[in-house]
């Protein structure tokens, strides 16, 4: 209720209200200054509001006061049940745990307010979940209430736990959550045997390495307290297995070590310890965490393939060892009871095998081709052996064969030397140091020795010197030596090796003379630097070839270009042979010019050309001669003519343009007199020179000429 001291009861004053939740919250009533609230109000949603109230004049609708500010708290009440927020839960505690062991802490929530009352207080129970596990009322730690639980009894328990408030009187609110505990495994159970003795039948082929078989101790424990190691106890007949415990099933996996031979002993008996591998120190007292289990081996009985003495077998054998010696044997026996035949041969693998062979029966070795140790050293190969009675069951074993030296190579000098000696050596001085190798496998401590041939040892020029640890040295005898008289010399040398029998050999060497400087340096070997001046190089000896060869090069070329350009002088134009006459007004050379034409065919026209080529062309391609056919005695000039007329026309090598061809045919009747009509037996009445008109426009002249000394013969009668 609001009231002002000015507010006379006249109804003069008029009362107003503003802030948190005026006119929706609350109201107040303008003329008494009461406040009312108008809904529910929740504290949890609000737990208090400010407000401004004033006073003002009815009239003039102006302030009798300042405003004023006031608070209205909300009182609470309980009506918010304790809340759980975090559940449901989970936890765990160790099997085996101490009453009050600590498992889980639980906290429920009041939304009532926790000053006013005991509205908030809550109190914690348990509602299900005893008598194993116990509740502090005011904290809410759970602790387990009972000793040794075990989890191999039971692992699961479910907890309702209920929260109060109003200190958990009659009428306070409550709120329950569940709480799931898992009791974790410690190790407090040892590993046992189900039972005491485990038998187990093996078959005597079993490989080693193999398994065998398995055995198993129980643990009720879990995860790495069920680990189980095994072990074998020693004893009898333990050296020949082993145990390995299989990490998934937690079984042991009995392994064979050895070879079993039922014919050797039939069966085996040993002891297996079985413990945990992760202990726990809390439980020693409870005893020891192992079991023990007797294992029963029986050893079955196969049928087996034959085995021999030795794993493998090393013989040896001399070189060139004579075909069908006997170098050694191999020997196998079948153990079992039947005790079978066996029967020997050579795993074929290749074509070296075949230098050996074996007796099937005694399994002797012995050679079938001469054998070189210096082609092949040693021999490996594989010898089998069978059953008779079941040939399907073989074994193998190796079988290596050294093949000895024997010293039939003599020993030579070990690479070619490059022996040089100076002009300048003096006598003693060593030239050159030697060695020699043997093909030979030299046994340790062979030797070579060194020395001249008998033939070089008279000769005051070199000589070998032994130093007697398989070197030798060429020492010089003379005092100078000279390239103009002798440039090279050949030393004949004689090695001997120490072996039996002893076999040598002669090496020639070559020792070159060569020019040197006072200091032994070797200047030149050359023979030709022996005539060369003094102070010419090398260099400058390349350096004049090359000048003469530059020389030669352009001699060379110069000629060709002159030939070249001759042959160009004969035809203006290689193009169009047709170019061969330049000056059409000079006269011709008559008979001294042969150049074009073969005169002495012209005149005689009996002789045949052997493949004459035409001189007036330039020849393209090879053409054969034309075969002219022999002109008739007292042939006319005119028939000759149209005859070489008709050959050039049908001949397909002559050129498809004029050519100029002169024939200087005079006939067979006289070899060099006139044609001319005087002294002729004839008169020249008799002469009928009506022809020359039909030789064309060239007769014409002398055509003419005739003709009118016909007309004006006085004798012709018209």
């Amino acid at each position: 209720k609001l009231h002002s001291d000015l507010d006379k009861g006249v109804g003069t004053v008029k009362y107003t209200l503003s802030g948190d939740g005026a006119g929706t919250v609350f109201t107040i009533d303008e003329t008494t200054g009461d406040i009312h609230a108008i809904r529910s109000l929740d504290r949890e949603e609000k737990p208090f509001y400010t407000l401004r109230a004033q006073a003002v004049d009815v009239d003039t609708k102006k302030p009798l006061e300042p405003e004023s500010e006031f608070i209205i708290k909300v009182q609470d009440i309980n009506d918010n049940e304790p809340k759980f927020l975090d559940g449901p839960y989970v936890a765990s505690v160790p099997e085996m745990s101490p009453v009050g062991a600590y498992v889980l802490q639980v906290k429920a929530t009041d939304a009532d307010d926790p000053t006013y009352g005991n509205s908030a207080r809550v109190v914690y129970s348990i509602l299900q979940g005893q008598p194993y596990f116990s509740i502090d009322p005011k904290t809410g730690v759970i602790r387990t209430a009972l000793p040794n639980m075990d989890r191999e009894v039971k692992e699961q328990y479910q907890v309702l736990i209920q929260a109060k408030d109003m200190g958990g009187q009659l009428g306070g609110l409550a709120g329950t959550t569940t709480v799931n505990i898992t009791l974790t495994d410690v190790n407090d159970n040892p590993p046992r045997f189900p039972k005491s003795i485990f038998h187990l039948k093996v078959p005597e082929t079993s490989h080693v390495g193999s398994a065998i078989g398995r055995i198993r101790a129980v643990d009720p424990d879990f995860g790495k307290n069920a680990e189980i190691e095994y072990n074998i106890v020693p004893g009898d007949g333990g050296n020949l297995f082993d145990i390995a415990t299989d990490e998934n099933t937690q079984e042991g996996v009995i392994k064979l070590k050895k070879p079993l031979d039922f014919e050797t002993k039939k069966a085996y008996t040993f002891k297996v310890e079985a413990s945990n591998l992760h202990l726990d120190h809390r439980f020693h007292s409870v005893g020891p965490f192992k079991d023990t289990a007797t294992v029963k081996i029986n050893v079955l009985d196969m049928d087996e393939p034959p085995v021999f003495s030795k794993p493998m077998y090393t013989m040896e054998v001399y070189e060139d060892t004579p075909v069908g010696t006997i170098i050694g044997a191999v020997t196998a026996q079948d153990l079992d009871a039947g005790s079978s035949s066996v029967r020997y041969f050579i795993d074929w693998k290749n074509d070296v095998d075949s230098y050996f062979t074996i007796d099937a029966a005694e399994g002797t070795i012995a050679t079938n081709e001469l054998l070189d140790r210096e082609s092949t050293p040693q021999y490996n190969f594989s010898i089998i052996a069978s059953k008779v009675s079941n040939p399907l069951l073989t074994s193998k074993v190796n079988v290596i064969i050294n093949v000895l030296d024997v010293n039939e190579f003599p020993p030579e000098i070990s690479v070619p030397y490059e022996t040089s000696v100076c002009e300048n050596a003096k006598p003693g001085q060593v030239i050159q140091t030697v060695t020699a190798a043997d093909k030979d496998l030299s046994p340790a401590g062979q030797r070579f020795s060194f020395r001249l041939s008998p033939e070089a040892s008279n000769k005051p020029n070199f000589t070998v010197h032994d130093y007697r640890n398989n070197t030798a040295g060429i020492e010089t005898r003379r005092n100078g030596y000279s390239r103009r008289e002798q440039e090279l010399y050949f030393l004949p040398v004689v090695i001997e090796d120490s072996s039996y029998p002893v076999q040598s050999s002669t090496n020639t060497m070559t020792i070159r003379v060569c020019r040197c400087d006072s200091d032994g340096t070797i200047l030149s070997c050359n023979v030709e630097a022996i005539f060369l001046p003094v102070g010419l190089s090398t260099g400058a000896l390349i350096a004049i070839l090359l000048c003469i060869v530059i020389l030669l090069v352009i001699v060379v070329l110069y000629v060709a270009l002159r030939r070249q350009k001759k042959k160009d002088t004969l035809m203006t134009s290689k193009e169009d042979i047709r170019d061969n006459v330049i000056h059409y007004d000079d006269e011709g050379g008559g008979e001294e010019d042969t150049q074009a034409f073969d005169i002495g065919a012209l005149r005689n026209p009996k002789v045949i050309e052997d493949n004459k080529i035409r001189r007036d062309i330039k020849p393209e391609t090879l053409r054969f001669p034309r075969q002219r056919p022999p002109v008739e005695d007292n042939t006319d000039i005119r028939d000759f003519i149209n005859q070489r007329l008709q050959e050039n026309d049908v001949d397909p090598s002559a050129p498809p343009y004029d050519s100029l061809a002169t024939y200087a045919y005079e006939g067979n009747g006289s070899v060099a007199e006139s044609l001319s009509s005087i002294d002729s037996l004839t008169t020249e009445a008799d002469q009928d020179y009506d022809y020359l008109s039909d030789w064309g426009p060239r007769f014409k002249i002398l055509a003419d000429m005739f003709g009118e000394e016909e007309s004006y013969n006085p004798d012709k009668v018209t």
